[in-house]
C-alpha cells in the first residue's frame, strides 16, 4: 500500500465520521422537524454533532473495509435517524425525509469542489507530498465520498433512502406490493447491493465527479 493510498483511506474515514455521515442524518432530521416529526430531535439529531451520529457496527465495519482495500473503498454507515412517518405533514412527505440525507451529500460534494477547483486553477494537485497538496486530497476525497454516499442511498433497496423515496411515490397498491417484497427479500437485496453496489453506481460516479471539480479526472 502505497502512503498516498493510506492517506486517502485516513481522509475517507475521518469526513465520513465528522462531515458526511453527521450531515447526512442531520438533514434528515431536520426535514423530519420541519415536517411535524419531532422523534429525531427528541433524541437530540438535529445537530452536526458527530457523537450523536455514531454508530459502533457501522464505524467498526468503515474502518475496517478502508484497511482492507488499501485505502481504496470503505463501507459503513451511520446511526440510523428515528423518523415516524405518522407524523410528517404534506405530500410526499416520507419522500422528502428521505431524500434530504442524499441530497445534502450532493450539496457537501459541491462544495468541497469549489475548493478543489480554486486549488487546481493555482496548478496544485492531489498528492501528500506537501500541506497544500493534502489539502487539496481532502477536498478530492470529499467530493468522492459525498458523490458515493448520495449515488449508494438514492438505491432503492431497503433501508437505503431511495427505497423510502420509491414507496412514497407510488400509488398506494403498488406501495404495498413492493414493501411486502422488500420487507421479505429485502436483507437478501442489500447483500447484493453491498456487493456490486460499485458497479451499479460508477456508471454515474466518476463522470458526475468530473463534472463537479470540472476536470476529466476519473474515467
Amino acid at each position: 500500500m502505497q502512503s498516498i493510498d493510506i492517506a486517502s483511506g485516513v481522509i475517507w474515514i475521518a469526513l465520513f465520521f465528522l462531515v458526511a455521515g453527521p450531515v447526512h442524518e442531520c438533514a434528515h432530521a431536520f426535514t423530519a422537524w420541519r415536517l411535524g416529526d419531532s422523534t429525531a430531535k427528541l433524541f437530540g439529531r438535529v445537530s452536526l454533532d458527530p457523537i450523536v451520529h455514531f454508530d459502533p457496527m457501522g464505524g467498526a465495519l468503515l474502518v475496517l473495509s478502508v484497511v482492507l482495500s488499501g485505502g481504496s473503498v470503505g463501507f459503513g454507515w451511520a446511526k440510523p435517524t428515528p423518523v415516524n412517518p405518522y407524523n410528517l405533514r404534506g405530500r410526499y412527505a416520507n419522500a422528502r425525509v428521505a431524500a434530504a440525507g442524499p441530497l445534502s451529500n450532493l450539496a457537501l460534494a459541491a462544495a468541497f469542489a469549489v475548493g478543489f477547483r480554486i486549488l487546481w486553477s493555482n496548478g496544485v494537485f492531489p498528492s501528500n507530498t506537501s500541506a497544500i497538496e493534502m489539502l487539496q486530497l481532502v477536498f478530492l476525497t470529499g467530493v468522492s465520498l459525498n458523490v458515493v454516499l448520495m449515488l449508494f442511498n438514492l438505491i432503492p433497496v431497503a433501508p437505503l433512502d431511495g427505497s423510502h423515496v420509491l414507496l412514497d411515490l407510488l400509488d398506494p397498491l403498488t406501495s404495498r406490493r413492493v414493501k411486502l417484497f422488500m420487507d421479505q427479500y429485502g436483507l437478501y437485496l442489500l447483500i447484493g447491493v453491498v456487493l456490486v453496489g460499485g458497479r451499479i453506481i460508477s456508471p454515474i460516479y466518476g463522470p458526475l465527479v468530473n463534472l463537479l471539480i470540472g476536470v476529466h479526472y476519473f474515467l
